[in-house]
């Protein structure tokens, strides 16, 4: 079976994001930069399929400019095969991410796709589906455990109330939630042949795909600063606050 999963390099989910003067995006310019934390996730939920024996190759693709191609370097030393970097300086939203995936997609013919849920840059927790959607396959999403069997894979997600599980049929496009997994760290000598192993470029153009963007992002602006909070003497001083002064009761 064939694994190919989506890395996305996105700013380190520990560094403070700062919004632009301009209110264009936030500051990116010499920023900490890292793979996508589900990402990771479904990078180590594929190593662990290959270990089980039920995967025998993991294929790492990304989109962007180059720089993302040390995203990709991190999901080899991880433990993937090889790497697809298909290179585009475009801001690509997520239909065009999920219509470069399909091309990417039928190009390799995996027997799943894994995705994180999200992407912790825009939040926007659609590319996954888009995907399924385009390719008519099966989908899953917020996985929290994957049981691959004979031609179908049981899945457990995270639902309002629960957890619910479902049986699909391969091949499916499953998005990775935070439970699923604990992503391993890369070893040094893994990192040293991760170097070596290959990485192919290809750009929209070569999989007849128009990544261009379809959304204007009007302007970015950072959420109002909360005030500070006060301390009450007694309960009853606490009611008459929330009663008078936030008029919440």
């Amino acid at each position: 079976m064939k694994v190919l999963v989506a890395v996305k390099r996105v700013i380190d989910p520990n560094v403070k994001v700062r919004v632009k003067a301009d209110q264009t995006g936030v500051e990116t310019a010499n920023v900490k930069m890292a793979m996508n934390p589900f990402d990771e996730i479904g990078v180590e939920e594929a190593i662990r399929m290959r270990e089980a024996g039920t995967a025998e190759e993991i294929v790492a693709v990304s989109i962007g400019a180059r720089q993302v191609q040390e995203t990709i370097r991190t999901a080899l030393a991880m433990g993937a095969d090889r790497g697809i970097h298909v290179a585009t300086d475009e801001d690509v939203q997520p239909l065009a991410a999920a219509k470069l995936l399909k091309a990417v997609v039928e190009k390799e013919q995996p027997q799943i796709v894994i995705l994180g849920k999200q992407a912790v840059d825009d939040d926007a927790g659609q590319t996954g589906q888009m995907l399924a959607g385009l390719l008519g396959w099966s989908q899953a999403t917020f996985a929290s455990k994957i049981v691959l069997g004979n031609g179908d894979a049981e899945i457990t997600r995270e639902v309002d109330g629960g957890l619910e599980t479902l049986k699909v049929s391969l091949p499916a496009v499953v998005t990775t939630d935070l439970r699923l997994n604990e992503p391993r760290y890369a070893s040094l000598p893994n990192i040293m042949k991760a170097k070596k192993k290959p990485i192919e470029e290809m750009t929209p153009a070569d999989l007849g795909v128009d990544a261009a963007p379809r959304l204007k992002l009007v302007k970015v602006v950072e959420p109002p600063k909360r005030k500070a909070g006060v301390k009450v003497e007694s309960v009853a001083e606490l009611v008459d606050k929330l009663r008078n002064e936030a008029k919440v009761i």
